[in-house]
């Protein structure tokens, strides 16, 4: 028999508040995903999956780094996706320093994560960046995801790089 051994670091009720579960604007996001994120001493990725009318249908855990940065691989973003038979994606993450500007690490992980999205049919719709008291930015009202140019991956360049997102200076 297989035994595992659990620690538990932190347990909570999270109350997100009136949440539909359906994702109208980046706020929703930052809504919901703020209380899971809010007061940690380390970046924590996160994705979450939507269906094809943009509910809510899964939200996973991707990475939890360190001070300033988190790593993240394509693998380990798009499994949960392509497992929960997610129709886009939104990437969130948290800047321990509460400055949620995104660094030039967040921006070249994006567009990994952007064009692998491409390759599997799996759009990102947003990378949401949270900071501190409620502060938040988004990648598209940001029109940053805009400005991305989308090219085809191939699935050697996909997997064979781990990147990382944050850079913060504090």
């Amino acid at each position: 028999m297989i035994r595992y051994r659990i620690a538990l670091v932190r347990d909570e009720v999270v109350d997100a508040g009136p949440w539909d579960a359906h994702v109208r604007t980046s706020g929703d996001v930052a809504t919901f995903m703020m209380p899971l994120l809010s007061d940690l001493d380390r970046e924590v990725f996160w994705v979450l999956m939507l269906d094809a009318r943009h509910y809510v249908c899964g939200v996973h855990l991707v990475s939890v780094g360190s001070l300033t940065t988190a790593v993240v691989h394509p693998r380990e973003v798009f499994k949960a996706l392509v497992a929960s038979n997610a129709a886009a994606a939104i990437l969130v993450h948290n800047h321990p320093s509460g400055d949620p500007t995104p660094s030039a690490e967040d921006r070249a992980v994006t567009q990994r994560l952007r064009e692998a999205g491409d390759l599997l049919g799996i759009p990102v719709l947003d990378h949401i960046v949270l900071g501190e008291s409620g502060r938040y930015r988004s990648f598209a009202d940001d029109g940053i995801l805009r400005t991305m140019t989308s090219r085809r991956v191939s699935t050697t360049t996909a997997t064979s790089r781990t990147d990382s997102v944050g850079g913060n200076a504090e």
